[in-house]
C-alpha cells in the first residue's frame, strides 16, 4: 500500500447523480465479463473456501442489525445513458464517506498532477454501489458497512480514538492488518481482511472507469478506423495463444484461413 503523508483530506469532488450513476452502470456491465475481478459481486469466504466455522467466529466482527434496502432499481432495461432521476437514495452516512475517502486517498492517491480514486469521486461511487437495492449490492452493504464500523472499533480498542482523529502512522498500521488478505493476516482479521478486499475492489473499479483512471491504463474506447480493419496486433496475437494455451484451450486458437 502506497503511504501519504497526512491524514488531512482534499475536499471531496461534488458528483452529479447522473456521474456516479453512469460509473455505477460502468461497473455493474463489466461483472459480465469472465475473469474481470474489479467488478465481481461477491467476496469469498475462508468457511466457503475450508468450512471452517471458527475462522469466521475469531476476532471481533460488529454484530449490526443493517436492514435491506427495499426499492425498486433500474428495472432490466435501464437506460445508462439517461438515467432514471435519483433511483435510489444514498444511504453512507456523513461519517461513513469520510471513511471511504480516507481509504481511496491511501490506495489510489493523487500523484504528479494526476487525480486519485478520492479526486474522481470514488466515494460517491462506493456510496451509489453499497445504496442500490439489488442482491449483490445489498451483500456488499453489509460487508462494507460493517468494515467501516470495525476501523472506528479497532481504533478504539488500541487507540481510544476514532479510526480518522488518529495519525497517519497509526491509520496505516491498522490498514496494513488487513490489507494483505487472509494469508498474510492473522486468524482474527480474516473477516476484516475479506472486507477491506472488497471495498478495495469498488474503490478501484471506479476509479479505473473514470476518465483519467482509463487514460492511466491506455484504454481509448471505440476509435474510428479508417479503411480496412487491420485486425489484432502480433502481440496480441500472441497473448492470447499464451492465454489459451494456459488454459487448456489451444484447439480454439486463431488459424487463418487456408492453413
Amino acid at each position: 500500500m502506497k503511504n501519504v503523508n497526512s491524514t488531512r483530506l482534499p475536499a471531496m469532488p461534488a458528483m452529479s447523480r447522473r456521474q456516479s450513476l453512469k460509473l455505477f452502470g460502468l461497473m455493474v456491465a463489466g461483472a459480465t465479463v469472465p475473469g474481470l475481478a474489479a467488478c465481481t459481486s461477491t467476496p469469498s469466504t475462508d468457511v466457503a473456501a475450508n468450512g471452517n466455522n471458527s475462522v469466521m467466529n475469531a476476532g471481533h466482527w460488529p454484530a449490526m442489525d443493517i436492514q435491506p434496502i427495499a426499492l425498486k432499481g433500474y428495472g432490466k432495461d435501464p437506460n445508462l445513458i439517461i438515467p432514471p432521476r435519483s433511483p435510489w437514495p444514498r444511504t453512507l452516512t456523513q461519517s461513513q464517506l469520510d471513511l471511504v475517502a480516507r481509504i481511496s486517498a491511501i490506495l489510489v492517491p493523487m500523484e504528479n498532477g494526476q487525480p486519485g480514486a478520492l479526486e474522481v469521486g470514488a466515494p460517491h461511487v462506493v456510496d451509489e454501489w453499497v445504496s442500490a437495492p439489488y442482491a449483490s449490492q445489498q451483500r456488499d452493504r453489509d460487508t462494507i458497512l460493517r468494515l467501516l464500523y470495525w476501523l472506528d472499533d479497532e481504533a478504539e480498542r488500541l487507540h481510544n480514538s476514532l479510526f480518522l482523529a488518529l495519525d497517519n502512522y497509526a491509520q496505516m498500521a491498522i490498514l496494513d492488518s488487513i490489507a494483505f488478505g487472509t494469508g498474510a493476516a492473522p486468524i482474527a482479521f480474516h473477516r476484516p481482511a475479506q472486507a477491506f478486499n472488497r471495498l478495495r475492489t469498488l474503490i478501484l473499479a471506479a476509479y479505473f472507469c473514470s476518465v483519467p483512471g482509463s487514460k492511466e491504463i491506455g484504454y481509448m474506447g471505440n476509435v474510428a478506423i479508417a479503411g480496412d480493419y487491420p485486425g489484432p496486433t502480433e502481440e496480441a496475437m500472441i497473448h492470447l495463444d499464451d492465454a489459451l494455451a494456459s488454459l487448456g484451450l489451444t484447439e480454439y486458437a486463431y488459424t487463418p484461413v487456408g492453413e
